[in-house]
């Protein structure tokens, strides 16, 4: 619930890391908190920590992250993040998130879900730009409503360049209003939906094969190079699976 007379907020919060694991800037601004995590050999690794609960509507959120050329930088978060009704239902929430990565340097942006909780509305949108030889493994994943819950109205949209040229560009709607979100075409009765993207120099000379991942997920090469798992599940812990099992499969051919 809104605390006694919040009203939106508006922060940004940044990351920028360097080779040999360094962070020379690591800013919070709440209700982002970011946490360095350990990690092994020549990463960074940082973690999103919810200071509040966040996002409400009205709230306009934005992170960014700059991984420098030659660094190699992970972000994941503590929880899931709850999209929340805010005190002027008609508001909507924003959360943008800016990616770069540059020459040689490696991103992996592995979140929890963001979870659309009945009666709020949230727009997202990712950008990423890389270097001709960058490399990237993005993770999003949606879960529409709480257990037993209709879900509020949730946007997403991503959109990847490479070497300065569109790779990626993705716009995703659903709840209340959204014209056949719920049908078969889309997500046929499904309540949570992902997709993880890798781009990868290698995928160049060895591209992925397009495939099944089950019923309800597949893999597709992307011109790029890169590759893409989509998949639908009942559940978060349903779509993680499927999407891991994609993972899996892109780590033997790479």
């Amino acid at each position: 619930m809104n605390a006694p007379g919040r009203a939106g907020v508006a922060a940004h919060a940044r990351i920028a890391a360097a080779p040999g694991g360094a962070l020379p800037v690591l800013r919070s601004e709440a209700p982002l908190a970011l946490r360095r995590t350990r990690a092994a050999g020549p990463w960074a690794q940082v973690a999103v920590v919810g200071a509040m609960s966040a996002p409400l509507g009205g709230d306009r959120l934005r992170l960014t992250a700059d991984v420098a050329a030659g660094a190699a930088l992970r972000v994941g978060s503590a929880a899931a993040t709850l999209a929340l009704p805010g005190r002027a239902p008609s508001e909507p929430a924003t959360y943008d998130i800016a990616l770069a990565v540059g020459e040689g340097g490696e991103l992996r942006w592995l979140p929890e879900p963001v979870i659309s909780v009945r009666g709020s509305e949230l727009h997202t949108t990712t950008r990423v730009d890389l270097a001709a030889g960058a490399r990237l493994v993005l993770r999003e994943e949606q879960v529409l409503g709480r257990a037993g819950e209709e879900p509020g109205r949730l946007r997403a949209r991503l959109t990847v360049r490479r070497d300065g040229r569109p790779l990626f560009d993705q716009q995703l709607a659903f709840g209340p209003g959204t014209p056949g979100w719920d049908g078969g075409a889309v997500l046929g009765g499904h309540r949570a939906v992902g997709q993880l993207l890798v781009v990868d120099p290698r995928l160049a000379d060895a591209p992925a094969e397009a495939r099944s991942l089950g019923g309800t997920a597949v893999l597709t090469p992307l011109a790029g190079p890169a590759a893409l798992v989509t998949a639908v599940a009942d559940d978060a812990l349903a779509l993680r699976r499927l999407l891991e099992r994609g993972a899996g499969y892109l780590c033997r051919t790479r």
